[in-house]
């Protein structure tokens, strides 16, 4: 019986672009770039060779960058002002945010559906933003560090340093030579398992560097339901 050949899917990158590659049962070259996220994918036919795929990809670079530059992986916010009434969102959940002034210390706390903000002197909304942003940060370092504590014997690698900062286009990203990774401060607004499916997926960087068969078996791997997570994401991991 006749068996027709099955896809192949891996990552490779040109000029600090990733580009997912399709190998699949076609005749021509088709380049397309995600104009939600900005994720690039060629598919091309299974037998064309690598130089001949890597000459295309370069020659469809100059059109691939304007098409990326018309997005960003972060869905922009809403304009907040930080006031009593306004809903913000901590581990995918809404919270009412409610906001007091008086001599007590700056701070953050959740009590029941309401984000408490103390504020303490001069109130702006630099100030607010700030110490929201430092909330986020510090319950984030936690469960990451977490995290990292849970998967570092199951995958058998060790994470040196982490870091949480903001970041346009990416939910993380992974130094493979200091084993160092960063994550977004946006994780914070979403679901556990999002956040867990990120840090995972930076911690496989320590084991496979490039997004290929190999990377992909590693987070089915440890992760089985990673792609669930990601869907919720809508991240351009997947």
């Amino acid at each position: 019986m006749f068996r027709k050949k099955r896809s192949t899917i891996y990552t490779i990158e040109i000029e600090g672009i990733e580009v997912e590659v399709t190998r699949k049962s076609i005749k021509n070259l088709y380049v397309r770039v995600n104009r939600r996220n900005g994720k690039v994918r060629v598919s091309c036919p299974l037998r064309i060779s690598e130089k001949h795929l890597t000459r295309f990809i370069a020659s469809k670079l100059s059109w691939i960058k304007k098409q990326k530059e018309k997005t960003t992986l972060i869905k922009p916010e809403r304009a907040l002002q930080y006031l009593s009434g306004e809903k913000h969102l901590f581990m995918g959940k809404e919270y009412f945010l409610v906001v007091k002034k008086g001599d007590s210390k700056s701070n953050v706390f959740l009590e029941k559906d309401s984000l408490i903000m103390q504020i303490r002197g001069k109130d702006t909304l630099e100030k607010r933003t700030k110490l929201l942003d430092e909330w986020y940060r510090a319950h984030l370092k936690e469960m990451i560090q977490e995290l990292i504590r849970k998967y570092e014997p199951i995958m058998d690698v060790k994470v040196l340093e982490f870091g949480v900062k903001k970041m346009k286009t990416r939910w993380g990203t992974c130094n493979i030579k200091d084993q160092r990774i960063w994550l977004n401060l946006e994780l914070a607004k979403k679901s556990f398992d999002c956040l867990e499916m990120v840090v995972v997926h930076e911690m496989v960087h320590l084991l496979e560097r490039l997004h290929n068969k190999r990377f992909y078996f590693l987070m089915d791997k440890f992760m089985p339901e990673w792609r669930k997570a990601n869907t919720k994401l809508n991240s351009f991991i997947d």
